[in-house]
């Protein structure tokens, strides 16, 4: 296998998985493993990132794990700063932590709001923030961060907060790319589609409410019917985007806004 992140440090926030199955998070950190990356993951459920580091470490990858709330200046502070303790300074910054809550401008709690904003866009301000210096000590970096075409066009559902908090990541992602590109250090942006990973059924986020639907196997075929290829894609076609956005093959990609939509925003 080509272990073409040799050598690279990678830090992967949201690194488990919300259910069993493949989230993206867990097969984004498994996949830069296999390619050579020491990876330092990061979830708020320990839980769920320790599963993610069993499966690595039976595999011979580097990967070491920490519990944090990315929404959390000190808690993403201290997730930094031991990583590069652990491995030395960061090569490749993958931002991968995010929730929906259901609900319009009159339902949505202003809480709701809140916490869909400080964990889908702070969290990515905070890594950004506090991983830079180290990438500007090594003279390069990429940094991907994982939005939505939710971002851009309307999926049918009514998740203000998460629609607005994925095209204020396009922004972050942008003026970061524009600042610090004589650096080589990109940013990126990759904006999956209806993706079937477990988040989509976590009873929090209570999609088949979205949908209409009366149970879960009834969105997931709504979801797949909305989707031109006639299915969703899944967690590992957002980590090998990912992989490619990460490694030196991408060096001259920055402020790119990538979709892996199986041609979902192609469609008017």
């Amino acid at each position: 296998m080509n272990r073409r992140l040799e050598g690279k440090v990678a830090v992967v926030t949201g690194c488990g998985s919300s259910g069993p199955g493949w989230g993206n998070g867990k097969a984004i950190a498994t996949l830069l493993s296999r390619m050579g990356a020491s990876v330092f993951g990061c979830d708020v459920n320990l839980a769920a990132a320790s599963e993610t580091k069993e499966l690595i470490d039976r595999e011979g990858g580097r990967i070491q794990i920490s519990g944090c709330d990315v929404a959390d200046p000190l808690a993403v502070e201290g997730l930094i700063k031991t990583c590069i303790e652990t491995y030395g300074d960061i090569d490749i910054l993958v931002n991968n932590v995010g929730i929906a809550r259901l609900g319009g401008a009159v339902e949505l709690d202003l809480a709701d709001w809140r916490m869909v904003m400080d964990v889908n866009v702070t969290s990515m301000f905070l890594t950004a923030k506090y991983t830079i210096p180290s990438m500007l000590r090594k003279g390069s970096g990429s940094i991907v961060n994982i939005g939505s075409v939710a971002g851009v066009r309307d999926s049918g559902v009514p998740y203000i907060s998460y629609s607005a908090s994925k095209a204020a990541v396009l922004g972050l992602s942008r003026s970061i790319a524009m600042q610090y590109a004589k650096n080589k250090i990109r940013s990126n942006v990759l904006m999956p589609g209806l993706m079937n990973t477990p988040m989509i059924q976590v009873p929090s986020i209570n999609l088949s409410a979205g949908y209409k639907s009366a149970n879960v196997e009834e969105m997931l075929e709504k979801r797949n019917q909305q989707c031109p290829t006639g299915e969703m894609g899944d967690a590992w076609d957002v980590a090998y985007t990912t992989l490619w956005l990460a490694s030196d093959e991408a060096k001259y990609i920055t402020a790119a806004e990538i979709v892996v939509d199986g041609g979902l925003t192609a469609r008017v």
